[in-house]
């Protein structure tokens, strides 16, 4: 006997759908935990940006704060080290780009394109040589020295002699007023 092609469901379409269905939505719910723990956690999103209260910083002084688990550092310059800070030319650098999140790739690391202000030097504090945590207000340049292999970066965070092969990196910050920054 032949069979009959009815344009009509059947039982046996309704249970190949309802199976189809309840398999979609048993794998979509299996696999949500693995898709959501790819997620960051609330610590990293609470470390995504910082707010720093730059009173109590004192002019020739640097700050610590930790951001996204890196240190950076937050300098308050004299005018002195601005002034030789602004005095370097490029073609003294070993590395003559800004490194500033602020700024376009291809900037150039003269002063004035490292800092927002003159008197705030805002920078991520691990040595572009192999991750050290530089020493601030050492080195043959006033800036920082790395002790582990001996790179000398400038008030400006440029590196000037050693093993470093770019400036130390700026992050990206804003002033929300005269005393505080927003760093991320």
């Amino acid at each position: 006997m032949a069979h009959s092609q009815s344009a009509e469901p059947t039982r046996r379409d309704f249970l190949y759908v309802a199976t189809g269905t309840v398999a979609a939505v048993g794998t979509a719910l299996a696999t949500w935990p693995f898709i959501d723990q790819m997620n960051p956690s609330a610590a990293v999103l609470a470390l995504a940006s910082i707010e720093v209260d730059l009173t109590p910083i004192e002019q020739g002084q640097s700050i610590t704060v930790m951001w996204r688990g890196k240190p950076v550092f937050i300098r308050r310059r004299s005018e002195k080290e601005i002034a030789e800070a602004g005095a370097v030319p490029l073609a003294e650098l070993p590395d003559e780009l800004a490194r500033n999140a602020n700024l376009p790739a291809d900037a150039l690391a003269t002063d004035a394109d490292r800092v927002t202000r003159p008197e705030w030097l805002v920078l991520i504090g691990v040595c572009t040589h192999l991750g050290c945590i530089p020493l601030g207000q050492r080195g043959d340049y006033g800036g920082w020295l790395c002790p582990c292999h001996g790179s000398h970066y400038d008030t400006s965070g440029r590196i000037r002699k050693g093993p470093a092969p770019e400036n130390l990196y700026v992050p990206p910050y804003a002033f929300l007023s005269d005393a505080r920054i927003k760093i991320g």
